[in-house]
């Protein structure tokens, strides 16, 4: 059941009559489960967008023969928003996750998705369910663009039809603890001239197997090594990854192979600025061991929108489980720089950056 249908930005919004939101919706510990009231739903077929529309959140039928099953044109993003003690709700570097939503899009032969949509979309659903944004530091609500393909074809093509869809669910802290990661000598993530930049469901779907082998030898997950050697540091699950020898911080450049994350970016712009000493150079398996042999690599962590930054605890380097030390956030970059990070999403820190984006009260007004 849904209430009297409301025009917003050229958006038809068909509201719920009554919000399933209750408090207990924050009691939760499983990320991504709780869906909120909402979605946006737009359709492309003939060679152009429909009019977006925020419906109530629900199944949406689609035939077994639809393409996006068979042949894999699938992309998303992952975003957050934020909510201040003043009630305020931000979100964090939209306008970069909507240039990397297309790039995956163009590289996949799928069709661009306007700004009005993407954009304009991402603030009327977020104002439309914003009671659903926590207030407590490190909570959030996890946003998810995504992109399918819908034509009903079992014919080894490009689609003709897509439905972009917006969805939204309640994030707690995705991390409880910090993490062992495997060091891949054999299994690759993405290749030179492949989708590894992209943002597309088949780069999660090959590294799945991959990680549950690692967590039979009692990992967590894998830090990917480049698809030739297996000599170069790439990624660590789902996430970028920075190792930190001595007090310098050292990262992969973005590649064919490497996602261009937004934290990623956030993360080397904080640490830059904040006298951290930064080189963005290839990384070899070869120097991390020899860092750690010598006592000098002190911290490895990952970065991504889901968990701002992870620390690894241990490293398997072949047979050799690598123990690292456990730094309080004195000592600790890592932890150092995810509270910046954080401070400024939250909006307890200023943001000098324009990074934060305030979603402002209309759809409700």
């Amino acid at each position: 059941m849904v209430s009297t249908n409301k025009i917003y930005r050229k958006m038809i919004i068909e509201k719920i009559a009554e919000s399933k939101f209750n408090d207990s919706v924050f009691d939760s510990t499983v990320f991504g489960k709780e869906f909120t009231d909402h979605m946006l739903i737009a359709h492309y077929k003939d060679g152009k967008w429909d009019e977006p529309k925020i419906v109530p959140y629900g199944p949406i039928s689609m035939t077994p023969a639809a393409m996006s099953f068979h042949y894999g044109q699938t992309i998303f993003e992952g975003m957050k928003a934020y909510k201040n003690d003043s009630d305020e709700v931000f979100i964090f570097r939209p306008e970069k996750n909507f240039e990397r939503f297309n790039l995956s899009a163009a590289r996949l032969n799928m069709p661009q998705v306007p700004k009005e949509i993407f954009i304009d979309g991402l603030e009327a659903i977020i104002d439309l369910d914003r009671q659903w944004v926590p207030k407590d530091y490190g909570t959030s609500l996890y946003i998810r663009p995504v992109m399918f393909a819908t034509e009903e074809a079992v014919s080894a093509r490009a689609s003709n039809e897509f439905i972009f869809a917006i969805l939204l669910a309640y994030a707690p802290n995705y991390y409880d603890k910090p993490l062992s990661v495997k060091i891949a000598d054999f299994y690759s993530r993405s290749a030179q001239g492949g989708v590894g930049f992209a943002k597309c469901g088949g780069n999660y779907a090959g590294s799945f197997f991959p990680t549950s082998e690692a967590q039979k030898e009692g990992y967590d997950q894998v830090i990917w090594t480049d698809s030739i050697e297996h000599k170069f540091i790439e990624e660590a699950g789902t996430m970028n990854v920075m190792v930190r020898i001595g007090n310098k911080i050292l990262t992969a450049p973005t590649s064919e192979r490497i996602l261009n994350g937004v934290t990623r970016d956030s993360v080397l712009t904080l640490a830059k600025d904040n006298g951290y000493e930064v080189e963005v150079r290839p990384v070899t398996v070869e120097e991390m061991y020899e860092a750690y042999k010598s006592g000098e690599l002190k911290e490895v962590f990952g970065c991504g929108t889901a968990v701002v930054i992870t620390q690894y605890d241990a490293i398997g380097f072949g047979e050799e489980r690598a123990q690292l030390p456990a730094l309080e956030e004195k000592d600790s970059f890592a932890l150092q720089l995810k509270t910046k990070l954080k401070d400024i999403q939250y909006g307890i820190a200023e943001d000098p950056y324009g990074w934060r984006v305030k979603i402002e009260e209309t759809v409700n007004a």
